[in-house]
């Protein structure tokens, strides 16, 4: 293997180079460099294969589909021209695309065992040295004999899938001005979710207008807490993922950079909901007038492929005190506008879904439903009297509450099972009867 051949291709990239900027590609790098020397010291080939090894190892994937997953994923020139034109690409950008991938499918042709075997004979190891040999992984677009001829397919994964960590993850955060994907998500699902239907039959029904690529409306979501709130808007991401719906949390300290985000996701393929959780302002808040002119006001209007989704505990988003109210004798002469400024805001969503604290009977309601999803296989008055016990000691009834509840009896009955297995069996081998159950703290 000319080691030095491998070393150009790796430096002619033209639209890929980010992948030598990874962990796995810096330490390939170093490793093409060492192995291209051939006085290079058997410590600094050792190190420099040893480094690579680990970078892989993080990955789990084997060479070539890692290399083809940062392709698919990295957000390069090619990716982005693809989800601006529904059409034809310029020809110089396909040129360099297909230039790229003879180049990477060069460099994915070396065996991992006959890179090992080489650094062993060159440093003069007396222990064997493994190869990174894990299970092969099936590309996610076909390749086929000739990767140059697969620029059409990877374009089409572009205008499909989008590029960077919005392709790769269903939810991601806005953080110190980029993009960051959230690799462990909440699982809610729709499924897990009781009570407030009429609620999350509206919130469906604009988010499916959205995905249609129709207009869809900004939307509020107001009430008491621990009424399920943030939770119906994750569980519609981890529904509708797959049909190209994401979710960016946007952190009320971030939200100076609406326009920035808006400018970075108008042209992706993908439909994504900036989601804003636990919103209120304080007076002159300068995260109250960016959400305002992203709401409604900028000359540029809101790319359609967005909706503001927000929660809040308050029905008018900007605190509002009594010394607000206009005084004939002193203050602001035009006292009732900047009044009036403060108590519409909230009138900027298109839709407004109010959340209001449970009562008995559909507090008792969301307690059944998580009891049933979670197996607990409690008789129905003693699960409703536990379940009251635990709202009076605790918060006062609400869906949040209701989950820590049934989190707390699995718990314990995972803490109980756990003690009576260690436990001895008395004599006939039958388990001890009359155990009482764990009582509430």
């Amino acid at each position: 293997m000319d080691w030095g051949s491998l070393r150009h291709h790796a430096a002619s990239l033209l639209l890929t180079q980010a992948l030598w900027e990874t962990p796995a590609g810096r330490a390939f790098i170093e490793l093409l460099t060492a192995l291209s020397q051939p006085d290079c010291e058997a410590h600094i080939l050792l190190r420099a294969y040893g480094t690579w090894f680990r970078a892989m190892a993080e990955t789990g994937l084997d060479w070539p589909a890692w290399v083809v997953d940062q392709v698919l994923y990295q957000d390069n020139a090619l990716a982005r021209s693809a989800g601006r034109n529904p059409t034809a690409l310029p020809v110089p950008l396909m040129t360099a695309a297909r230039h790229d991938l003879g180049r990477l499918q060069q460099l994915c042709q070396w065996q991992p065992a006959a890179l090992s075997a080489l650094v062993e004979q060159r440093t003069t190891s007396p222990v064997p040295i493994p190869p990174w040999l894990p299970p092969p992984h099936a590309l996610p677009i076909e390749l086929g004999a000739d990767w140059a001829a697969a620029v059409p397919a990877l374009v089409d994964h572009y205008r499909t899938h989008g590029t960077g960590d919005l392709a790769r993850y269903a939810m991601l955060r806005w953080t110190a001005g980029r993009l960051e994907g959230v690799p462990d998500p909440d699982p809610v699902t729709l499924a897990d979710l009781a009570a407030y239907g009429e609620q999350q039959r509206l919130l469906l029904q604009n988010t499916q207008i959205l995905l249609d690529g129709r207009p869809a409306l900004n939307v509020l979501l107001y009430g008491a807490r621990g009424t399920g709130k943030s939770s119906l808007v994750k569980a519609l991401v981890n529904t509708y993922s797959a049909q190209g719906l994401r979710l960016v949390e946007v952190a009320k300290a971030e939200l100076r950079d609406l326009p920035r985000i808006s400018a970075h996701l108008a042209h992706q393929p993908l439909k994504v909901i900036l989601f804003v959780d636990d919103l209120s302002f304080e007076e002159d808040d300068e995260a109250f007038k960016a959400l305002k002119v992203a709401l409604e006001g900028s000359a540029s209007g809101r790319p359609a492929n967005l909706v503001v989704y927000a929660t809040s505990n308050r029905r008018h988003l900007v605190r509002e005190f009594f010394g607000d109210r206009p005084n004939p004798s002193q203050g602001e002469i035009h006292a009732w506008d900047t009044l009036q400024e403060k108590l519409s805001f909230s009138d900027r969503f298109g839709l407004t879904l109010t959340f209001e604290p449970p009562d008995q009977d559909t507090y008792l309601t969301i307690v059944e439903h998580l009891a049933q999803a979670a197996g607990l296989g409690m008789d129905r008055p003693t699960l409703y009297a536990q379940a009251l016990q635990w709202a009076t000691r605790r918060n006062g009834r609400s869906g949040r509450t209701a989950r820590q509840f049934i989190d707390f009896l699995l718990g314990t009955r995972r803490a109980d099972s756990q003690a009576t297995d260690a436990a001895p069996l008395p004599d006939g081998g039958g388990r001890p009867s009359g155990a009482s159950q764990t009582p509430l703290p």
